[in-house]
């Protein structure tokens, strides 16, 4: 009993106030309108095309998700371990509880909306993401091989006779990536090795020029083994894999040269699957593209692995 004779234990107006500051910290935390550039980018580089923020966005929304969650059992934790701490003055053994069925629901069903609500923006995203919806203005087809990277510049350049539909070294790529492909293209690439370097920055790997402002749509495919095609500061990564064709398409927004990798462990020399992405203007890229057919790197080299039966049944299905 309270010294003003009431049974009313002096604790717990202090848990309500717990539970009301830990649930305004909540509010406060989940109720603002910010958008990516008001948060910290988390480990993220900074963006460099349209498509780069909505990931950001992705990865600070799924930290701010985490934190709150972390908050709230980190307070419950210590709310318990205080405020049901043993009595200096009673020794009694506290009410012992076999099951609480309001708890045992909270704690089921509360995990399975923070999945759903997790498992709804990845899809919107994602969905986003790989739309393929819009005709690219510029076509590269990557070609990930043991132990460096080949780019086969699908474009219309001066001089340069050939049709990329029906070009024998891209007989790997599905007809439904080849329908966007420019008539009468008949291309030029350059094929890296692990010994290549960029000549402005001295960066290992060869360099995928590509243009500013313009839609780019990278196709992929490999000649061996599972790559993964990854330009850090795009925030988008995407698997080379034999025998099935994957394709997404980016605008990049911001001129440099920045750093691209393979993220998938493919043998022994994986580390060394480097390259270099430069993006100039749209000029600049052209001129890039005359001065590869100077070189006489002109048509295209062997694009990867023909496309096993399953992924041709399935693409017939779903034309």
């Amino acid at each position: 009993m309270s010294p003003n004779g009431s049974d009313r234990s002096p604790r717990r107006p202090m848990r309500r106030k717990l539970l009301q500051a830990l649930t305004a910290g909540l509010v406060l935390a989940t109720a603002t309108g910010c958008t990516y550039k008001d948060f910290p980018r988390l480990g993220m580089p900074t963006p460099t095309t349209e498509e780069a923020p909505r990931i950001l966005s992705l990865w600070q929304g799924s930290w701010a998700a985490a934190l709150a969650t972390g908050v709230l059992v980190w307070g419950l934790i210590l709310w318990s371990a205080f405020f049901h701490r043993r009595s200096r003055t009673k020794v009694e053994v506290p009410p012992q509880t076999r099951y609480n069925m309001p708890i045992e629901a909270l704690y089921t069903v509360v995990p399975i909306i923070i999945i759903s609500v997790l498992f709804y923006f990845t899809a919107r995203d994602e969905s986003k993401l790989l739309d393929l919806s819009k005709k690219p203005d510029v076509t590269v087809n990557v070609v990930g091989y043991q132990w460096s990277w080949g780019f086969n510049y699908v474009e219309n350049v001066p001089g340069v006779p050939g049709n990329a539909k029906t070009d024998k070294n891209l007989d790997a790529i599905p007809d439904r990536f080849k329908k966007d492909f420019p008539a009468n293209a008949g291309g030029v690439y350059d094929a890296g090795t692990p010994a290549s370097r960029n000549p402005q920055t001295g960066n290992p790997g060869p360099t995928l020029w590509l243009p500013e402002g313009k839609t780019v749509r990278f196709v992929l495919t490999s000649r061996d083994v599972i790559h993964s095609f990854w330009v850090v500061p795009f925030l988008m990564k995407q698997d080379v894999i034999p025998g099935h064709t994957n394709a997404f398409q980016v605008v990049p927004n911001h001129q440099g040269t920045f750093l691209g990798k393979c993220a998938e462990l493919c043998g022994v020399d994986h580390s060394r699957m480097l390259f270099n992405v430069k993006v100039v203007s749209p000029e600049r890229y052209e001129q890039h593209l005359k001065d590869l057919a100077k070189k006489g790197q002109t048509g295209y080299i062997p694009a990867g692995i023909a496309q096993t039966p399953h992924e041709k049944n399935r693409e017939t299905n779903n034309l």
